[in-house]
């Protein structure tokens, strides 16, 4: 009697399963309940104790493989946040923390995400004109989670506005950014400083303590044929960095500008300056926000980029555009053969094109505060240049900055 009360809640469930077959039958006994069914084993139950085969009850247990990769990847992203949350109390302490590399594993399944056709989906829907009365509705959310400055638009009616390009590229009142003429270089464009200095041992640092290759970044110096080098013939550059410097006492400098999605979309000529060559590196379209790029090492040498080189008064010059996720789409405003986010690619390729020709032996010349090029989104400017040692750059790492703010003095 005692063993049946114990199995009375089993019995429930058995019953359950039988009912809906039309051949079962249960034998209860003295010493347990013995119950079978067609196409099943036989299963025992004695007193308290019982042993139970999940087949005959149909309850076999199956792995589910999105449950499984759910509870795991929840688990990891658990513990990695938890990690990074150690990382900023000990830095508000004062202790100097390394910066979380990704190893290999980790970029490459970043990688896989499809990015570059998420990037195309999202640039066609920038194309879509929203109906007149959607407009100021769909701006207005973007403005309150971005933080826009609308008053500085030349157009701040958001119905003026046809689609979310146009929004985007919106352009700045004549005052709203004066450029500055007591400087010989300034901010190409609104954003924020990741990093800055001098380059050393050909390596660029994107943020501190994360650095990238030179040579990988800007690919093979085949360029140099375009650019006048004022080098001596008895010069013998020991690496690619040497190569860049052309003149004597001079030394090879950088600074990174990350355009937020708040932030005005286009950029710049942060200098006079003379355009040679453009290099286009197609690639993955990885973010490019400060915390990324504070986790993967050589991320803007994975993503796809359009490099412009050339000369200024000081030696070599370049700008460089980075691609980034939802910002595939890099224009360059002189340059009306560039196409970038296409469809397919070969992995490490890159396009060469030279402005210079016999019709125009001076390249594209370009004066401080042009406008030089957008972005559908945010992304980032990396600037590299020749100057003298004497260069000092007047910022910090972290400021925000506008277009047409001076970069440093000499």
């Amino acid at each position: 009697m005692q063993s049946c009360k114990m199995s009375a809640p089993l019995m429930k469930v058995c019953c359950a399963r039988l009912n809906s077959t039309n051949s079962c039958w249960l034998l209860l006994r003295k010493q347990g309940i013995r119950w079978s069914q067609e196409g099943s084993q036989r299963t025992f139950f004695k007193g308290s104790g019982f042993r139970l085969n999940p087949a005959s009850l149909g309850l076999q247990s199956r792995v589910r493989p999105l449950t499984l990769l759910v509870a795991t990847g929840s688990g990891y992203l658990g513990y990695d946040q938890y990690g990074r949350y150690k990382d900023r109390e000990l830095e508000r302490k004062g202790f100097e923390v390394p910066p979380r590399i990704a190893n290999e594993a980790q970029v490459a399944l970043y990688k896989t995400i499809p990015t570059r056709l998420l990037s195309r989906a999202w640039g066609r829907l920038n194309q879509v004109d929203l109906p007149t009365w959607l407009r100021k509705p769909i701006f207005s959310l973007y403005i309150w989670t971005f933080g826009v400055n609308m008053k500085e638009a030349a157009v701040e009616d958001l119905h003026f506005y046809r689609n979310l390009g146009e929004f985007f590229r919106r352009k700045l009142k004549p005052q709203a950014r004066p450029v500055c003429d007591s400087h010989c270089i300034i901010s190409p464009a609104d954003g924020k400083i990741l990093h800055f200095g001098r380059v050393k041992n050909c390596e660029v640092e994107q943020v501190k303590g994360v650095t990238y290759s030179l040579e990988t970044f800007l690919g093979p110096q085949t360029w140099t044929e375009t650019i006048a080098l004022n080098r001596n013939e008895d010069d013998d550059p020991s690496n690619f960095q040497d190569l860049l410097v052309t003149k004597e006492g001079n030394a090879l400098f950088h600074c990174v500008v990350y355009l937020a999605p708040g932030d005005y979309h286009c950029f710049h000529s942060p200098t006079d300056w003379r355009v040679a060559h453009r290099r286009h590196f197609p690639g993955s379209l990885m973010s490019v926000n400060p915390g990324v790029a504070r986790w993967i090492k050589e991320l803007f040498c994975h993503n796809e980029r359009v490099v412009l080189s050339g000369e200024w008064a000081h030696g070599f010059f370049s700008l460089t555009a980075v691609g980034a996720t939802n910002v595939g789409s890099i224009r360059i405003y002189f340059d009306k053969e560039l196409r970038t986010n296409l469809p397919r690619y070969s992995k490490g390729s890159f396009n060469d094109f030279s402005y210079v020709s016999n019709n125009n032996a001076e390249g594209i010349s370009m004066r401080k505060g042009e406008h030089l090029g957008e972005f559908n989104l945010g992304s980032t400017i990396v600037l590299l240049f020749e100057a003298p040692k004497d260069f000092t750059f007047d910022l910090r790492a972290g400021q925000k900055i506008r277009y047409g703010e001076p970069l440093g003095t000499m």
